[in-house]
């Protein structure tokens, strides 16, 4: 149990960190405090892939949305492979099970729009290990592909 200024609680102060209502530059600093104080390994994937999700909302009215939400999923990214535990849930009959996690996939979508497929690719494989994004490592492998035998081509021509 956690003290507060109502009594306790048994969330943790990471997890109480960011509000609701904070955006922009405000949403950014909760975040980065909220990685500060005490929480679990899933409270900080909580706050990390939510503030991606707000940024990703904000990204047309909020200058500095994209830098922060490519920072904050890959912090989340890192986080998962450092502490699976994070984003998992043990169930007897399917161990190693992973929740759906959306900080990733944003940022890999992100990256394959502004045709950085190598780096897309390379996340993709990451998040792969999670039983996640094997279906778009696959097309982004085609991509890569296709466009290394184009360069190819065009190098053999010239």
């Amino acid at each position: 149990m956690w003290p507060t200024s109502e009594g306790s609680t048994s969330a943790t102060p990471a997890s109480r960190h960011v509000p609701f209502e904070a955006r922009g530059t405000e949403l950014i600093a909760r975040v980065w405090e909220a990685l500060e104080v005490p929480g679990s390994a899933m409270d900080y994937h909580f706050v990390l892939q939510g503030a991606v999700d707000r940024l990703w909302s904000a990204r047309g009215r909020e200058p500095a949305a994209l830098a922060a939400l490519e920072v904050f999923a890959l912090l989340d990214l890192e986080l998962m492979e450092a502490a699976p535990q994070a984003v998992s849930f043990d169930a007897p009959a399917a161990p190693n099970t992973f929740v759906r996690v959306s900080s990733v996939p944003r940022l890999i979508g992100l990256l394959e729009r502004e045709g950085t497929f190598a780096e897309a690719l390379e996340l993709a494989g990451r998040l792969a290990r999670f039983g996640q994004g094997q279906d778009v490592a696959a097309r982004l492998k085609e991509k890569v592909q296709a466009l290394a035998a184009e360069a190819a081509a065009q190098d053999g021509s010239s």
